[in-house]
């Protein structure tokens, strides 16, 4: 099957991806101005945004929830709530209307998050294909390009509003699309207390969803930081570490569409991993800017896959009944990750230096994937059922 009827038959879930991926660009792409318009110090705006995020981790776990009372409108909902809240962030002037704009944000990104994964496993297991790592490739592609376009806007002297109005433009289409027909809507939750959620397998898949995005959040959050003041780079050279990231990633995951039909996934997540990891032990080491980009593109390319493979795997072992709160858990579990990142390497660096920071990251990661992978694959090989 070609790329293009591939991307046909994951459109709808497609749709949920490429919009989450142009909102968060856009509003990272704006966060300066955005940060000025409020007047917050670094602080207060680093602990409204946490408290914003807890309200995804939330919508993650009650995204199930979310499904029972809006069906088959629950994500085209989340995506537009979404849009509308960085847009109510766009037009605030003063901390607490920007706290409440961005949490609503946060909450429609969870449940889009979390049920266009839903909808990518629900295509793979009727379709025998495998999607995931093609819709999480439009993920990074549309980020990049959209923090791209963002930046010409502003360049131009489009306002924060001005752009998130066009972020709500976009959310409408978005949402046409994901709109699923009456006939065919994801699966109904099995609520009954013996629903056949295969618990350890939930656990064992989330933590490696954390640690990929870990790995992917301590890169993208201090590749910068890393690049200009551990290597002596200037602005334009820091700002090229979270870019190679962005490409890279999107480029691994690309590769990985076309590859997970050829190999079996938890090996293919330990390859990638043991790529990852080779990557930050080169960011860490790297006594030259050209050597960190190096080490950069290797752990874009190894970690971005493992997140969509997990995914795309908790989808397949579970019965379909399960899939939506199986996902929905393991996407909550992984998501923690953004909340241990920054003191994880803050910590880090503070005690030992940053080098050392990307060092403890890689043996976490390889760690867990010692782990992990081989328990995984014996309960996966006593359900031999669910595949």
């Amino acid at each position: 099957m070609s790329l293009l009827a591939d991307l046909w038959l994951s459109r709808k879930s497609l749709a949920g991806f490429v919009i989450v991926g142009a909102a968060w660009s856009s509003y990272f792409a704006q966060m300066p101005v955005i940060k000025a318009a409020i007047g917050a110090s670094d602080g207060v705006y680093g602990a409204v945004m946490l408290l914003a995020s807890l309200g995804a981790l939330a919508a993650m776990w009650l995204a199930p929830l979310a499904h029972r009372l809006a069906g088959r409108w629950a994500l085209p909902l989340g995506a537009m709530l979404m849009c509308l809240g960085m847009l109510g962030a766009g037009l605030s002037a003063e901390i607490v209307a920007f706290g409440v704009a961005m949490t609503l944000a946060s909450v429609g990104a969870g449940v889009t998050d979390v049920l266009a994964n839903v909808r990518v496993s629900d295509i793979e297991a009727r379709s025998g294909r495998h999607l995931m790592n093609l819709n999480h490739a439009m993920f990074s592609f549309t980020y990049a390009g959209c923090a791209l376009s963002t930046g010409i806007m502003r360049e131009a002297g489009w306002s924060p509003a001005q752009v998130f109005t066009v972020l709500v433009g976009l959310a409408v289409v978005s949402g046409w699309i994901m709109l699923e027909a009456r006939t065919r809507d994801l699966p109904e939750e099995d609520t009954s207390p013996d629903a056949p959620l295969p618990h350890l397998l939930v656990w064992g898949v989330g933590a490696l969803v954390l640690v990929a995005f870990l790995t992917e959040a301590a890169s993208e959050g201090w590749s910068a930081l890393h690049l200009e003041r551990t290597l002596g780079g200037g602005p334009a050279e820091g700002a090229l570490g979270p870019a190679l990231l962005g490409l890279s990633m999107g480029i691994g995951r690309l590769s990985g569409h076309f590859l997970s039909d050829r190999l079996p996934t938890l090996p293919f997540i330990t390859v990638a991993s043991v790529v990852a990891a080779g990557g930050l032990l080169l960011v860490g080491a790297a006594p030259t800017l050209m050597m960190a980009y190096v080490g950069f593109a290797l752990t874009g390319l190894g970690i971005s896959v493992v997140a969509p493979l997990a995914l795309a795997l908790i989808g397949r072992i579970v019965p379909p009944k399960a899939r939506l709160a199986a996902i929905s858990r393991a996407s909550a579990l992984g998501y923690a990750a953004f909340f241990i990142s920054p003191p994880l390497m803050g910590f880090t660096s503070e005690l030992f230096g940053l080098r050392a920071g990307f060092w403890v990251v890689a043996a976490l990661l390889m760690i867990c994937i010692a782990v992990l992978v081989p328990v995984l694959a014996a309960r996966i090989t006593a359900r031999p059922q669910t595949f």
